[in-house]
């Protein structure tokens, strides 16, 4: 998992009794916390938004630090408790190793235009299909819904991937603004991998996502703790 989906996946877990979107699609600023570890070790702060646009929301992520800098953002609508990508774009600026992509959905013809460094090609994407931060919408709905398989296809890189995702049980999590009896969830990469990654969510604050840590095979690790929480007006 790439560090800006590390970062999105805390960010966006917002969720909501079932039947209640409209709560759950509240506009929000949060602040969380972030620590990197990029061969050196930083700190900094990951500012995730949801906005409102007409039938549309947008959700997006500001990330900086010493020498990196993420920029995301998703376009989606939301029909019968489904999230539906409609434009999607990724910008990341990291000493020798920068990276920016556009994916444009079509949802008329099945396709989404892939523009990653300036060279576009279409593929078919089937109904249900996500981008790097929609699924984590998705992902809010299903866990208000109670459910328990959590596995999602996603537009990434030029191919279709499937995000599963496991509960592991609760634990308590402290925080800037509070303790919280939270639901732990694990990003399921198959019994071989060194790659763990974990999410905590806190039922209290509507399954919001309070903590998440992802460690990498080579042993660096990522992680988010929240730090302050707005709620925005429609």
């Amino acid at each position: 998992m790439r560090i800006s989906t590390l970062l999105i996946t805390a960010l966006l877990l917002v969720s909501a009794l079932p039947g209640q979107a409209a709560e759950l699609f509240r506009p929000y600023k949060a602040v969380y916390k972030a620590q990197w570890d990029m061969g050196i070790s930083f700190g900094g702060d990951a500012i995730g938004q949801l906005q409102r646009k007409g039938d549309r929301w947008i959700t997006s992520l500001s990330a900086e630090a010493l020498i990196a800098k993420v920029n995301e953002f998703s376009e989606f609508t939301v029909k019968d408790q489904t999230i539906q990508p409609q434009h999607y774009e990724y910008h990341r600026k990291v000493i020798g190793n920068n990276k920016d992509a556009v994916l444009q959905f079509n949802w008329n013809t099945g396709t989404v235009l892939n523009d990653i460094a300036k060279k576009p090609w279409t593929m078919d994407v089937t109904e249900g299909t996500q981008d790097n931060l929609s699924y984590q919408m998705q992902l809010r709905l299903d866990l208000a819904a109670g459910k328990t398989e959590l596995s999602y296809q996603v537009a990434d890189g030029g191919k279709i991937k499937t995000y599963p995702f496991i509960i592991i049980g609760s634990e308590t999590v402290t925080t800037a603004i509070g303790s919280f009896e939270t639901i732990k969830i694990q990003r399921d990469r198959g019994p071989d991998s060194k790659r763990d990654t974990f999410i905590w969510c806190a039922p209290e604050l509507d399954y919001m996502v309070v903590k998440l840590q992802q460690v990498e095979k080579s042993g660096k690790e990522y992680s988010l703790l929240i730090d302050k929480l707005e709620f925005m007006d429609l």
